[in-house]
């Protein structure tokens, strides 16, 4: 027990260290088409330790929200993520991607988050259209009305919201309708095995089917082959990410196949 609390707190003084040597990066994974055209990305936070090498979200993210380290660590990942729809704009086959971002909980609460977007995207002048949060069913529900201002508040300067994680969570859908979302994300969990199980093939076509009932973009995480994404494709899913489609890499080794779309 004492060699875990020792080890968590290392792990604490090297986020805290990282913050400010800057060792995050960001990778993205390309969201793809019918006709597997990019359309978007989600920008992935990643740590380089310069001893470690790349160290799992798993190990990091969940001590950030516990420290509080989450807050400068989203921020961070918001402002790079709008300097970098800022650099596609410059290119015509970049242009039109939007570009989702992950938020947590604790910065979506926060009292100043609406001032921090709107000020993210004035300070490097990016159309908001092109800027998504994803956010999950668990955070949502923590104070639904606080919820419900902040999202529309950012609708109106034209800022889109995907529900991360959709399927998992316990989401009233009296509160689903009443949430300016512009997009449902299907958790990787039911597509894993859609292949062989009748109840996630059940549960996929649900969720598609209501998604487009309620006028709302649907996307598919986790595709890894070529049966999955047929199936999706002919449940009338519109967008997917996953390994099959191109895996989660920085934005240097992705520029050829933005040239190709």
């Amino acid at each position: 027990m004492q060699e875990a609390i020792n080890a968590h707190v290392a792990l604490e003084g090297e986020l805290r260290k990282a913050l400010e040597k800057r060792q995050f990066h960001l990778h993205y994974q390309i969201q793809v088409d019918g006709l597997r055209r990019p359309v978007g990305a989600e920008a992935l936070i990643r740590w380089l330790h310069p001893e470690h090498g790349l160290v799992s979200p798993a190990q990091f993210i969940p001590l950030a929200e516990e420290t509080g380290l989450i807050l400068p660590m989203g921020l961070w990942v918001l402002e790079s993520a709008c300097a970098q729809i800022k650099a596609w704009e410059g290119n015509e086959s970049t242009r039109n991607l939007v570009l989702s971002v992950n938020v947590s909980a604790k910065q979506f609460h926060q009292a100043d988050f609406v001032l921090q977007v709107q000020a993210a995207v004035r300070d490097h002048a990016i159309n908001p259209d092109l800027l998504k949060l994803e956010l999950t069913e668990s955070m949502l529900l923590e104070n639904i009305e606080d919820t419900i201002s902040i999202m529309n508040a950012l609708k109106r300067i034209g800022v889109g919201f995907s529900l991360d994680d959709f399927g998992t969570g316990y989401s009233s859908l009296q509160y689903l309708k009443r949430l300016p979302l512009s997009q449902l994300k299907i958790d990787q969990s039911f597509i894993r095995d859609l292949a062989v199980d009748s109840s996630d093939k059940a549960i996929v076509s649900t969720i598609i089917a209501m998604a487009k009932s309620l006028g709302l973009d649907v996307i598919a995480e986790g595709v890894e082959t070529a049966e999955q994404w047929r199936f999706l494709q002919d449940s009338g899913c519109n967008h997917y990410q996953g390994f099959f489609f191109v895996k989660p890499a920085p934005i240097e080794q992705l520029k050829m196949l933005f040239k190709k779309a």
